[in-house]
């Protein structure tokens, strides 16, 4: 099969970054990082969670587990023993919109890593001992979080700001969407979802692009070409700006989670959204934490942050607090968002939030498991790779008059989602309390 490789590869000036495309479809990504001595590999799975039916949430986080419980020619307990052996990092993730299995090893051990991960995802048996098993493990899971009071206020506040659609529904899926889960039903998924079309295979480290193409090649190569058209994606969702008060009376701290809709992960204004976010709070100096934390000490924790999707996105604010002070929080809360909307951020404050994002940007490309990711995700968003250097300029050219178009474009009342956790006695919000 390595014989008729499609050399579909280029290169970038500043990181050595190929891809080639196998006959059967496979997008096989590779970055050649000759000074560390690490390899790290991953098979992306182009859907997650978002792309499931209300009837099946939840499986794609299901057979993210499921492919660990063994395969035709290992068991769990051998996968363990192995990847301990050659001192590998085996671990698997199940987003919204991606389920991602991989390994990171030191480049002496390539060849054995490649086979431990393709024989993981090519070859699992899904017993129905085994699906039995992992339904217990993952309704206790469920549980679990529903005891996690974060957890709890973030899964209630989405699943109501994007209410009824997929995206808004919970990665592990309900106790009774599990618990429906069968062999039949687990392999049907696993066939549709875990095919050529709908992989991406990224690795970085010390490697060699055409030497690691042609091993992909080789345990991929009885992985048949996609016959089927390229699988559905839903529309993007509507928002709901919903005021939720969810009582919970064992719970010491009241947490809230407010946000609005924000642009998808590949729009133009995401570096613009980016910055807003780190200085209203992404770090120790942005707004929310010195005004609420160190001015107040109304709050142990407090931060914004940016969930981004392929076709919508979230910017979303958290603050842990007692039942006495939240109405304040809230307030001053609110404060912040007016003053960015308002007047435009300081020269200096704008400045540090981008010397903060592009440090950010940098660190986070350190590892060979951060770059393995993102070069799948780039494919997979964007289908190319931007550079350092391109992504700094972008960041470089928004200018204070950015900032604040954009946050009054995003702080709008009408469209503020609030949800709060815990013992709330008679509290209660009304939508006029949420004006900025």
């Amino acid at each position: 099969m390595s014989a008729i490789l499609v050399p579909s590869a280029t290169a970038s000036p500043a990181r050595n970054i190929r891809r080639t495309r196998l006959p059967n479809g496979l997008l096989v990504l590779t970055e050649s990082i000759p000074h560390v001595r690490s390899v790290s590999m991953g098979v992306w799975i182009d859907s997650g969670s978002r792309d499931e039916s209300l009837a099946l949430n939840g499986i794609s986080h299901f057979v993210e587990h499921m492919v660990f419980k063994g395969t035709t020619s290992r068991s769990a307990h051998q996968f363990a023993r192995e990847v301990d052996s050659i001192g590998g990092n085996l671990d698997a993730f199940t987003g919204k919109e991606a389920i991602c299995f991989n390994i990171k090893v030191l480049d002496e051990n390539i060849v054995p890593a490649l086979d431990l991960l393709t024989d993981l995802v090519l070859h699992p048996t899904f017993t129905p001992e085994d699906i039995a098993r992992e339904q217990g493990v993952i309704l206790e899971e469920i549980k679990m979080d529903e005891d996690n009071p974060d957890y709890l206020v973030h899964e209630t506040f989405t699943q109501n700001f994007w209410k009824g659609h997929s995206l808004g529904r919970p990665i592990l899926g309900t106790v009774k969407s599990v618990s429906s889960f069968t062999q039949q039903i687990v392999f049907d998924f696993y066939a549709g979802r875990f095919t050529p079309r709908n992989m991406v295979f990224s690795a970085a480290g010390h490697l060699d692009h055409d030497t690691f193409v042609a091993q992909v090649a080789e345990h991929f190569s009885g992985l048949a070409a996609s016959t089927d058209s390229p699988l559905a994606k839903l529309p993007a969702p509507a928002t709901f700006p919903h005021i939720t008060l969810k009582r919970k009376k064992s719970l010491e701290q009241v947490q809230f989670c407010l946000g609005v809709p924000a642009p998808a992960v590949d729009s133009p204004t995401r570096y613009a959204v980016y910055l807003l976010n780190t200085m209203l709070g992404g770090g120790m100096s942005s707004r929310l934490f010195q005004s609420i934390r160190e001015d107040k000490g109304l709050a142990y924790s407090i931060y914004s942050e940016t969930n981004p999707f392929r076709d919508t996105g979230c910017l979303a604010i958290y603050a842990g607090t007692s039942a006495a002070k939240i109405s304040e929080v809230l307030q001053l809360t609110l404060v912040e968002l007016h003053r960015l909307k308002e007047s435009p951020v300081p020269d200096a404050e704008l400045k540090r939030a981008k010397d903060q994002l592009k440090s950010n940007i940098v660190l986070g490309l350190e590892s060979s498991s951060s770059r393995m990711s993102n070069l799948a995700r780039q494919e997979m968003y964007f289908g190319r790779f931007f550079s350092v250097d391109e992504i700094i300029a972008e960041v470089e050219a928004i200018g204070p008059v950015d900032v604040q178009a954009l946050a009054q474009q995003l702080f709008r009342p009408e469209a503020i989602a609030l949800t709060i956790l815990g013992n709330l006695g008679n509290l209660s919000v009304d939508r006029a309390a949420l004006d900025c």
